[in-house]
């Protein structure tokens, strides 16, 4: 057993983290409807809801003002978290085959917000300046998450 504790996330990020949460029960949504027998565009409806109101300017805050305190875009960890952001547009955005895309979004999406909290931003505190967490604090505050959604298929 490890007697290394996890690192304490800085409180600039703990927004970002509370949005990963919610990514994370994106996830069991879509594992609970799926093995309901939900009908798939029910699901693929809720997942278009939260990816425009929250994946993408969660993306767009992680882009613009987290990743590159890492440095340029060539910089390994942004590497991936960059194309794993346009995989997973992608599968956002794809209408074909909507119970595969929806196995692909929650495995993929689920995979992508541990990297993001167990190596990308354990880096990232460790790298990143006083000034520039002070500055992502700033910027971005986190909005509380509000299910704007009536039709809970996954209860």
């Amino acid at each position: 057993m490890s007697d290394t504790k996890p690192l304490k996330r800085h409180a600039a990020l703990q927004p970002l983290s509370r949005e990963h949460h919610h990514g994370l029960l994106l996830g069991w949504k879509i594992r609970s409807g799926l093995s309901n027998g939900v009908a798939v565009e029910r699901i693929k409806a809720y997942t278009d809801w939260f990816s425009e109101n929250h994946l993408l300017p969660h993306f767009e805050v992680e882009e613009r003002h987290v990743f590159p305190i890492l440095g340029d875009k060539g910089h390994p960890m942004v590497k991936r978290a960059l194309r794993e952001h346009r995989r997973l547009k992608r599968l956002f955005t794809a209408n074909d085959d909507l119970a595969k895309n929806l196995n692909l979004i929650e495995k993929e999406l689920t995979a992508h917000i541990r990297y993001e909290e167990r190596v990308l931003f354990t880096e990232l505190q460790t790298v990143a300046t006083p000034e520039q967490l002070s500055e992502i604090e700033r910027l971005h505050h986190g909005q509380p998450f509000v299910e704007e959604w009536t039709d809970r298929f996954w209860e």
